[in-house]
């Protein structure tokens, strides 16, 4: 594992030891749902480098379809299309992060994964997709639950 994502995922992780959400009243809800999202896809991306994935791309789109292909990158021989879903508050409360990966959202991303192999001309690849859920509570260390190989998708 290389020593530069070690060292920068210890610096996120220490970073995130009071959680990923910040309390500040002032703010409004979407503005502060939409930052948790960046820092949870900024966790994500070290805590996948620490693990060992090579990360090819970030915030994937393809104009005219909806939504975004969080993180693209390899585990090994397999490219994995992963979904970062970043919740501050309880489960209880919300749900669990990798509940909102929707049937819709599913295809959404299986869409967005044929264009991503197509622009990029790969045509033999095995393809898997995950979803990494980032549980973020107040003044407590995120906890992260990588799912890999979610759910099937015709990539």
């Amino acid at each position: 594992m290389p020593l530069f994502a070690r060292v920068i995922f210890g610096l996120v992780n220490w970073a995130a030891r009071n959680g990923l959400s910040e309390e500040a009243a002032t703010k409004q809800s979407k503005q502060r749902a939409r930052q948790t999202g960046v820092r949870g896809e900024t966790f994500a991306y070290w805590y996948l480098r620490r693990h060992g994935y090579i990360l090819v791309a970030r915030n994937f789109t393809v104009p005219g379809i909806k939504g975004e292909i969080d993180l693209v990158g390899y585990d090994g021989p397999v490219l994995a299309f992963v979904e970062v879903k970043t919740r501050s508050g309880s489960s209880e409360e919300f749900g669990k992060p990798e509940d909102a990966v929707t049937p819709e959202k599913r295809r959404h991303l299986s869409r967005m994964a044929r264009q991503f192999l197509a622009e990029r001309r790969i045509r033999e690849a095995q393809c898997r997709f995950d979803v990494l859920a980032i549980e973020s509570r107040p003044g407590a260390r995120p906890v992260v639950r990588l799912h890999k190989d979610a759910f099937a998708g015709d990539a």
